[in-house]
């Protein structure tokens, strides 16, 4: 994706998005969700995590970049 088609993403999209891939995982990230109190700068938090959680979701990151 460009810069620009980046930017053009959806919040609510990109957020599920990264939901399914987390779930695809074993991961959940409760909190995750789209900050109401930014619209204009389509912000995702990802929320606060348990540290397993957190260790999981850099396994799984680090699995994806050796692949």
């Amino acid at each position: 994706m460009t810069t620009k088609e980046l930017r053009e993403v959806e919040p609510f999209v990109a957020m599920e998005s990264l939901r399914e891939a987390l779930a695809g995982v074993g991961i959940v990230l409760p909190s995750l969700r789209v900050d109401p109190a930014s619209p204009a700068l389509k912000l995702v938090e990802l929320g606060r995590v348990r540290a397993d959680v957190a260790a999981r979701l850099a396994e799984a990151l680090q699995q994806g970049v050796h692949q």
